[in-house]
Order: C-alpha cells, then sequence, then structure tokens
C-alpha cells in the first residue's frame, strides 16, 4: 500500500460525510441527495472493483445485477402499497433490510449461473457474453407490461428502515453510508484475505495457482458472485432514492458508467470507488449544468487518466500501490 493511501482514504470519508452536512447547514437539500447518490454508485462500484480490481474480471454485465436490485424494491414495495400479494401468497414489503435481503439473495442466484457459463470463456469473450447476459436481463425486463415495461415502476413512498425517518433527506443518505462503509470493510478483509490473495493470484497467473492446488475457476466463481450482491444491493437504494426502477439501471451503459468510476478512481484501490463516484457525479452535475454534451468532456478525462494517470485518482493523491 502506497504510505499516503490511508490518510487520501480517511479525507475521501469524512469529504463524503461533511458535504451533506454542509449543504443542510447552507440550506441547500440537493446537494444531500447528490452526495446520497455518490454514496450508492460507490457502493455499487465496490462490488464490481471485487471482480475487476481484484480478480482482473472485467464484467461488462453489471448492470444486470444493479438493476435486478432497483427491480426487487420497486415490485416488493409495490405489492405492499397495492395490499396484492406476489406469488404463493407471500406480500409485497417496504421494509429496506428484508428487501435488501431478498435482492442480494436473487443476484447471488443469478450470478452463479452467469458467472458459471462466463468464466469458461477469458478476455474479450468474458466481456461480451456477461454483456449478452445482462441484455437479456434488459430485453425481458421491459418486455414485461406488468412492471411497467420499457416505462419503469415508481415507488410510491421511500420503503423505511427501522428507527429511521428514510423520507429525509439526510436519515437516508447515512443510511446509505453506513452500507458504504461495511462493504469497504468487507472489501479490505477480502483484499488481505487468503481468498484474496489467491484471487490476484488467478489474474496475474492462473496456471501458477492450479499448480498449487487451488482451482481458479472456483475463486473467480466466488469473487464474481459477491461482487453481483454488493452491486445488487447498490441497486435497490438507488431505486429507492429516485423512487423509481428504471430500465436503463440494466442496460449496457450502467455497467459501463461502474467501470468508469474504478478507472477514475483506481481499479483495485480500496477508495478507488469513493473517489471515481465522486469524481464522475462532480463531472454529470458541473459539466451537465453547461452542456448536454457532458459526457464528450468526461471521455477527454477518462483518456488522460488512461494514459497518464494509470492509478486514478488515487494514484495521483497517494502514489503507486507498494508490492511488500
Amino acid at each position: 500500500m502506497a504510505t499516503r493511501e490511508p490518510i487520501v482514504n480517511t479525507l475521501l470519508a469524512l469529504l463524503l460525510m461533511a458535504l451533506p452536512l454542509v449543504a443542510l447547514a447552507i440550506g441547500e437539500p440537493f446537494y444531500v441527495t447528490l452526495a446520497t447518490r455518490i454514496a450508492i454508485l460507490a457502493l455499487a462500484a465496490v462490488g464490481l472493483n471485487i471482480a475487476l480490481g481484484l480478480g482482473g474480471l472485467v464484467s461488462f454485465g453489471h448492470a444486470a445485477f444493479f438493476g435486478l436490485g432497483g427491480y426487487v424494491a420497486a415490485i416488493l414495495a409495490t405489492h405492499a402499497f397495492n395490499g396484492e400479494p406476489l406469488f404463493f401468497g407471500i406480500p409485497g414489503t417496504t421494509s429496506m433490510p428484508v428487501i435488501w435481503f431478498v435482492a442480494i439473495a436473487i443476484c447471488a442466484l443469478i450470478a452463479l449461473p452467469i458467472g458459471a457459463i462466463s468464466l469458461r470463456t477469458a478476455g474479450v469473450y468474458f466481456i461480451m457474453i456477461t454483456l449478452a447476459f445482462a441484455q437479456m436481463i434488459y430485453y425481458f425486463a421491459i418486455s414485461w407490461p406488468a412492471y411497467g415495461g420499457e416505462d419503469g415502476l415508481s415507488l410510491y413512498v421511500r420503503n423505511s428502515f427501522p428507527l429511521v425517518n428514510t423520507a429525509k433527506p439526510l436519515p437516508f443518505f447515512l443510511v446509505c453510508y453506513g452500507l458504504l462503509t461495511l462493504a469497504l470493510a468487507l472489501f479490505w478483509l477480502i483484499r488481505g484475505s487468503r481468498f484474496g490473495a489467491a484471487l490476484q493470484a488467478a489474474r496475474q497467473n492462473a496456471a501458477r495457482l492450479s499448480a498449487v492446488g487451488v482451482a481458479p475457476f472456483n475463486i473467480n466463481l466466488a469473487a464474481f458472485v459477491m461482487s453481483a450482491m454488493i452491486t445488487g444491493l447498490a441497486g435497490a437504494l438507488f431505486a429507492d432514492l429516485n423512487r423509481f426502477a428504471s430500465p436503463s439501471m440494466l442496460s449496457w451503459h450502467m455497467s459501463g458508467e461502474l467501470i468508469v468510476l474504478i478507472i477514475l478512481g483506481g481499479k483495485g484501490r480500496l477508495f478507488g470507488p469513493v473517489a471515481g463516484a465522486m469524481l464522475y457525479v462532480f463531472f454529470e452535475y458541473a459539466l451537465g449544468g453547461i452542456t448536454e454534451r457532458w459526457q464528450f468532456f468526461l471521455g477527454l478525462i477518462l483518456l488522460g487518466v488512461v494514459l497518464f494517470a494509470r492509478g486514478g485518482l488515487l494514484g495521483l493523491l497517494a502514489g503507486k500501490v507498494q508490492h511488500g
């Protein structure tokens, strides 16, 4: 680890926490929503960072899990609001912890076969097959009129969390920030564990890992499923933030956004997703107010990062990772 990295990580964590507090102090609640968006996108990118940053698995299909999490939140809340059971008499719910559990479980169940098939390929073939699976789920969603089809599905009220008024912007931000912190702690534990070492070894030299009796396929599959679960959780929060589950959450553009966040922040770095989400949302807000073509300028910035700052923002601020 770069010697400055813990200091930079702490400053980023404090900056994200301070943004909504300052926003409320100056009477600008919109910035609380902006900070919540950063926390949720960072959470989704932490999930992808396990597969991409540690395992080198360039998945262009993680929007599938992000969108699934969103639709789980919207569908369960809709059934609870209408008083209609889902199937087999199972009721809907507006309880966030229950929704999160269901979203995580469904993402794990769907990621398992997708990962098992995709990981039999490598390189560009892996990218394309994960994209193909995500597009299949996307087209299924827009052709399902019972849950909005192309129009998406609205949440009438924000879902509930015990002892917290989630309808207010700051308490909901704190819930999202807390989950982001837990995900970052999980990433840190995984990276420093024997599993994390095996995952990074599988990225660098799968044949050598096999030679010492560890199956790279199993390691990569476990990482892919864990990655999908965290991204699905972020999707459920995103639907609650917008009070809307949109088919765009499932599109390949969303997968590209998550990859961009990681590249901007620093691939495989603990706070890379947080730094990337901050940069992305800042450019989206600042440049989006100037021109509708703000993605063009973001593309130029991304090109500069790839060419001149391979470690992303964390690489610039904290220096290169030192391998001991």
